[in-house]
């Protein structure tokens, strides 16, 4: 099968690409990969190695390993590449005496920031802040960014206690001293069924996505409620996603008004990404606002890989239209920085209750500026849109063509965050691995779903490649 454009790409962003994937070796890594896995073996962890890259050959939507291998990249290091390898835009920001002096002359941030770090702040993060948000922590990774959040949501709580002049008592200096209340209070984080927010010690116990994550590993007793769980093709199951969405937020406030301890946030993907690219309706995420709201529970959404474009939209929860902003907006991956967009400053709390050396890197936040500026000049959300939609109505045809094949396609109208499932978990990880063998670079996520994770400069021409792949290896 040979798809059929529907409108006439546009010109090229990297005029510089391969013309298409090349695949040299009968094995992915080939020869040089796997004597350069051994190498690295020698100095460093490389059980998760799935081949080394060249970075240097390596250049806008293709990638590049070491034995000379030219795959086309629809995964992009795990949602993390937004503009590009090897962006023009982003090579020659590096080269300034911007990037230069904060790359050498790494500050300890929250003792002893640089002079013109509000207006690094502002540039790199608050000038394509989610609607609302105003003020900004910078962390290091999206685990920590969530375990940030947590933190923020049980200081606001605790720091707002009543006491007598506003001071910590004696008993909670004490206590906390020993990991005991009132110091040290049990309180809680609600997350959902199927949801990862990270591995780090805190953010694990909201994670439920797979055991391998959890093993071994002491947890919270935190609470979970069910992710929504709908039918494809929605148009068809109306009444009874209604009837699941209903359930879930049901579900919420029950476990609200009983858990045994407080309950001071709760977070959410926009989409489940690593659970299986699950998805939910605008409606459900405005009544799990409201159900919040009611029983003064933080709303924290997870934007660690929906953020920064991806799904057609800056942040993903703006396709929601929620009546206020979410108390917290976590970010990582495109964003190329970590961190938590914050509205309130109330969230602030005491000096040292939440630091680090670092809080931060400034070299990031300049990197998160052009990357916004080249998001902006290139208009690489409108892209989005509309490479999504030709790649959504393609796979629902490949879907009718190839039956059982292609089931539960999930993202349309979310540009090019689109999942589907195969027939098995055996099948989806058999099909990862020929496509790699024919040049496609892709991704799982879930029991058994396919999920497209490709840059923002990824146009037709390159969904063209990875459809007729598709189509050609089912």
């Amino acid at each position: 099968m040979t798809v059929t454009p529907v409108a006439k790409s546009g010109p090229a962003y990297f005029p510089n690409e391969p013309k298409g994937p090349s695949v040299k070796t009968s094995t992915i890594p080939g020869p040089k990969g796997k004597a350069t896995i051994e190498e690295i073996s020698q100095v460093h962890d490389v059980g998760a190695v799935k081949f080394p890259v060249d970075y240097e050959k390596s250049v806008g939507n293709y990638l590049v390993d070491v034995d000379g291998n030219v795959l086309l990249d629809v995964y992009s290091q795990i949602a993390t590449i937004p503009v590009g390898y090897n962006n023009p835009t982003l090579l020659e920001a590096a080269k300034s005496d911007e990037a230069a002096i904060a790359m050498m002359n790494r500050p300890a941030l929250g003792n002893y920031p640089p002079k013109n770090w509000a207006g690094m702040a502002q540039e790199g993060a608050i000038d394509f802040a989610p609607k609302g948000q105003k003020y900004v922590y910078y962390q290091m990774s999206g685990s920590d960014a969530n375990e940030v959040a947590y933190k923020l949501a049980m200081l606001y709580r605790f720091n707002n206690l009543p006491r007598a002049n506003g001071a910590y008592t004696e008993e909670e200096n004490t206590s906390c001293m020993n990991n005991s209340s009132p110091g040290s209070p049990e309180i809680a984080v609600l997350s959902f069924r199927h949801s990862f927010h990270g591995r780090l010690f805190g953010s694990l116990s909201t994670t439920r996505s797979k055991p391998v994550h959890k093993l071994g590993m002491p947890a919270f007793q935190w609470p979970q409620a069910d992710f929504p769980a709908l039918r494809y093709p929605l148009e068809k199951h109306t009444t009874e996603n209604q009837d699941e969405e209903n359930r879930c937020i049901e579900e919420v406030e029950h476990i609200l008004s009983t858990h045994h301890c407080p309950i001071a946030a709760c977070i959410i993907e926009p989409i489940q990404s690593e659970g299986g690219d699950n998805h939910a309706s605008n409606e459900f995420f405005h009544k799990l606002q409201a159900t919040l709201k009611k029983h003064n529970v933080l709303f924290i959404v997870d934007e660690v890989q929906t953020g920064m474009g991806s799904t057609g939209a800056m942040w993903a929860h703006e396709h929601w239209n929620l009546p206020t902003p979410p108390d917290m907006v976590t970010f990582s991956k495109k964003f190329q920085a970590a961190g938590v967009y914050y509205h309130d400053k109330k969230l602030r709390p005491h000096a040292y209750q939440h630091f680090n050396t670092w809080m931060g890197d400034p070299l990031r936040a300049i990197h998160a500026k052009y990357i916004a500026k080249e998001i902006r000049n290139k208009n690489l959300l409108d892209n989005v849109k509309t490479v999504g939609d030709f790649l959504y109505m393609s796979l629902e045809k490949l879907a009718e063509k190839h039956s059982g094949k292609i089931n539960n396609i999930r993202g349309k109208g979310k540009g090019t965050f689109i999942a589907w499932d195969c027939e098995s978990s055996a099948a989806r990880d058999a099909f990862v691995g020929r496509m790699k063998m024919n040049g496609i670079n892709i991704g799982g996520c879930g029991v058994a779903a396919i999920r497209l994770r490709p840059m923002l400069v990824f146009q037709q021409h390159h969904a063209e490649i990875l459809l007729n792949k598709i189509d050609e290896l089912i």
